[in-house]
């Protein structure tokens, strides 16, 4: 699963690692520096092949899963609390589900995510998105009469006053970026400025939300090409791409409207991903971890810039990634 333009249950959205389970010791954790952080390998013992590290909130908790995708190596969630140990995992997955990713989390308690009811050798699957809260998990899923089949619908990010951003793929295949306020119920459309509307408007997935309400995703620029945003909360689009980049996408931001995520650039076999952050007035800055350089994904980033991923090493598996600056 590898160039994330769609973290579906399952499909081609991440780097897919090796499925040889290779037990090494307690939760791996080594640590390593580079490039004004300090990187630390983060992988739950229960799939020491995969493993992707998606939210960090302001408390340091992460949010993750383990497996695949693959069939018999389901998605299974979970939350990873300090010191990061194997006994600080905690298992969450929506109650009945074959498969589970947990995606983001805020500091009250609520995390967001998506699950399916299935794990079929095609790694083609349905998915619902859903928000849990105080023990009790509930589904979100966009109302329309137009969704892809199987249905896609995600939860991705979620802000300390319980607006989640997420997405729907409509039977066109092109995803619709929308906020969710979990107290009114109500769905928000999030839409590029000049551009379509309806079946004709590009694709576009809102990734993240932070506390002023500012949203971070991606969209496509146009057939070849994909761009990452932020849309702050006074209506203002700003497109955010990486010079050179066929593809830019952006998977998180935090209340100094820092941003991160991924940038790909070259094709075919000579693709490579790097993590990127951007500031304002600061741009981008890429961020690799050394035993991933070119296979960084930066999915997360809380107020202190701590820094959430995964990067695929040297064996082909895929691997949590803590980085503190």
């Amino acid at each position: 699963m590898m160039k994330i333009s769609l973290r579906q249950l399952g499909m081609a959205a991440v780097a897919s690692g090796a499925l040889a389970l290779t037990l090494a010791g307690p939760a791996s954790a080594s640590t390593h520096s580079s490039s004004g952080y300090q990187f630390r390998t983060l992988n739950n013992t229960r799939d020491l092949t995969f493993n992707q590290l998606l939210g960090i909130n302001n408390e340091g908790v992460i949010a993750g899963y383990f497996g695949s995708g693959a069939q018999g190596h389901p998605n299974q969630g979970y939350r990873l609390f300090p010191a990061y140990g194997q006994d600080n995992y905690i298992n969450e997955n929506f109650p009945g589900s074959v498969q589970t990713q947990v995606t983001g989390l805020n500091d009250l308690g609520v995390t967001v995510g998506f699950w399916s009811t299935q794990n079929n050798a095609n790694m083609v699957n349905n998915n619902f998105g859903f928000y849990s809260a105080d023990g009790r998990y509930y589904n979100v899923n966009f109302p329309t009469g137009n969704n892809a089949s199987p249905q896609v619908d995600q939860l991705l990010g979620v802000n300390d006053h319980d607006v989640a951003v997420g997405f729907y793929t409509n039977a066109q295949g092109n995803n619709r970026g929308y906020t969710y306020n979990i107290l009114t119920h109500a769905f928000t459309r999030i839409l590029v400025p000049g551009a379509p509307v309806g079946e004709a408007g590009p694709s576009l997935t809102a990734t993240a939300i932070n506390n002023d309400g500012d949203v971070a995703g991606f969209y496509a620029k146009s057939s070849s090409l994909t761009d990452a945003f932020l849309r702050l909360h006074s209506g203002r689009f700003v497109t955010l791409a990486v010079p050179g980049a066929s593809m830019t996408q952006a998977f998180g931001v935090n209340d100094h409207d820092e941003v991160v995520g991924a940038y790909t650039v070259g094709s075919g076999s000579s693709a490579v991903t790097h993590g990127f952050t951007w500031r304002p007035g600061y741009g981008f800055r890429t961020v690799d971890d050394p035993r991933g350089k070119g296979t960084t994904t930066i999915n997360g980033v809380n107020n202190a810039g701590d820094l959430v991923g995964f990067y695929t090493d040297s064996a082909g598996n895929t691997d949590g990634m803590l980085a503190l600056p």
